[in-house]
């Protein structure tokens, strides 16, 4: 049924919403909260795997090549959450907005495809509005600066997921993803914190809570959800619909930290530019998708 399957999906999104709530829970600092997430996430990924009688074994060269997605996606864990933590969920998930626009700017070069000057000026709208939060609000100019480079990171994310995991069964190259994050940030992270110095490495109870919450349901769990949305649903809706995370990401803020009576006016005028931004690029993929399939039809 449909209506089960767009419920799996926004259940999904939810729970990507939810990630950067954690985030803001967790009292750990971002390479530590990282390190966590991913270790366990490695784990509860290869349990699905096992439970589920999915491909395990890989070539080791095609390990190596995913290990080097597996490090665009520690450079962007850390850059989100350490944004999170300078700022708050709602300016973290307003800055990774821009994804978008970096990726209109860098896959081109990149990927070697067409450059769209129609994706670049719908996504300039996010810029716009970020320009406009990191104006007028200077208390959290780290945290936006963190966001951005963070939204650049997960552009290149995005390109190399695409590129590379389409070789590969979905859950098989998200647990070498994960697992290669791991041994990245377990032999980076002595230096992490020797830079950034913490009274203890080891979790309070809560934060433990919430890391495997982190690491269960919002990575493993999300993902298995949105595998089974795409059994009924196309990759062009379940991709179009995750447009909404960043909406839910600021909703759910707003309720559990009250985080609306600490963002100015600005924040708002910025928020309503970025989600004219969203919506113009949705109805922009939409109205492709829609072309492409009268093109087939007529075939």
């Amino acid at each position: 049924m449909l209506s089960y399957a767009f419920i799996v999906l926004h259940v999904s999104i939810i729970l990507a919403g939810f990630t950067g709530v954690l985030g803001r829970l967790i009292t750990l600092n971002e390479g530590l909260l990282v390190w966590y997430r991913v270790m366990l996430a490695s784990v509860f990924f290869l349990l699905y795997l096992v439970v589920k009688n999915g491909r395990i074994r890989l070539p080791f060269k095609d390990i190596l090549r995913i290990a080097w997605v597996g490090l665009l996606l520690c450079i962007h864990w850390l850059l989100f959450y350490g944004s999170i933590k300078y700022s708050n969920v709602s300016i973290g998930v307003v800055c990774f907005a821009s994804v978008g626009f970096f990726t209109a700017i860098i896959d081109p070069f990149w990927s070697k495809r067409a450059f769209s000057i129609r994706e670049v000026s719908f996504s300039l709208l996010t810029i716009f509005g970020i320009a406009l939060i990191f104006h007028f609000d200077t208390r959290y100019q780290v945290g936006i600066i963190l966001g951005i480079l963070s939204a650049i990171a997960a552009a290149f994310l995005t390109i190399e997921n695409r590129r590379v995991g389409s070789d590969y069964p979905l859950m098989t190259f998200l647990f070498y993803e994960i697992a290669a994050s791991f041994v990245i940030m377990s032999a980076l992270l002595p230096l992490y914190l020797s830079i950034f110095p913490v009274a203890t490495i080891v979790p309070s109870t809560s934060d433990f809570v919430y890391l495997l919450i982190l690491s269960s349901f919002c990575t493993v769990g999300m993902f298995s959800l949105q595998l089974e949305a795409l059994k009924r649903l196309s990759a062009f809706t379940v991709n179009l619909s995750y447009n909404l995370e960043p909406v839910y990401s600021i909703i759910l803020a707003m309720i559990i930290f009250h985080e609306a009576r600490d963002l100015n006016f600005s924040f708002y005028i910025g928020l309503a530019l970025i989600c004219v931004s969203v919506i113009l690029q949705s109805y922009s993929h939409w109205k492709t998708h829609k072309k492409l399939q009268c093109v087939r039809a007529k075939e």
